[in-house]
């Protein structure tokens, strides 16, 4: 089928679920919703996904040009990434997270959630690839249904892991924030020790 590309759909849709993780995804979510109201919980995964949504169709498609006029190369973006990811990762762990007031609530789907959470520098890389990578209005269409879909998926695991808190109750949650925190903070350095080894790559 000329117009939809099946196979670009597919490779996009597969690196984006790959880098975004929505299984991960889920630890985090609970940690940064725990002790707030079943709705704030619900509003909050369609919040995360829709501002995730927004900042990859930003830059997949005015990435690269963005970059450019600002000088900003990819391996600072994932240095500069891997950096507020620590910041988050280190709050999970002193337990400075938790505290459920009503900014935070609007604040968490923002930051950390849809933004270096979901829409992380991997994931905007990613989007940026994919897009330069396309030709032709079918290869378009495979590419932003990929990015529609992958966002899809992301909702609902965050939408349907609330069932989750039922069973661990919040004692098990604030034991799921230490170890997310955890992981989170390795995440971090990764994705700093990775842009650094780019810093290196790109000397002549």
């Amino acid at each position: 089928m000329n117009w939809f590309d099946v196979t670009l759909f597919g490779s996009s849709f597969v690196t984006l679920f790959v880098i975004m993780d929505p299984p991960g995804i889920i630890p985090l979510y609970l940690s940064f919703t725990g002790g707030r109201p079943q709705a704030v919980r619900k509003r909050m995964a369609w919040q995360a996904a829709t501002v995730a949504f927004c900042v990859i169709s930003l830059f997949g498609l005015f990435g690269q040009k963005i970059l450019d006029y600002l000088h900003v190369s990819i391996p600072a973006l994932k240095v500069s990434g891997g950096l507020l990811l620590l910041l988050v990762a280190l709050s999970l762990l002193t337990g400075k997270a938790e505290e459920p007031t009503e900014n935070k609530d609007v604040n968490v789907a923002l930051v950390p959630l849809g933004t270096p959470l979901l829409a992380g520098p991997g994931a905007i890389v990613a989007a940026i690839v994919s897009v330069q990578k396309a030709h032709g209005a079918g290869q378009y269409l495979g590419v932003w249904t990929a990015i529609v879909a992958i966002h899809v998926v992301l909702w609902l695991t965050m939408r349907f892991s609330l069932g989750i808190i039922k069973i661990i109750k919040e004692s098990g949650v604030v034991l799921v924030t230490r170890l997310s925190g955890l992981l989170l903070s390795a995440i971090a350095v990764q994705l700093c020790a990775d842009g650094v080894r780019g810093f290196i790559e790109a000397k002549p």
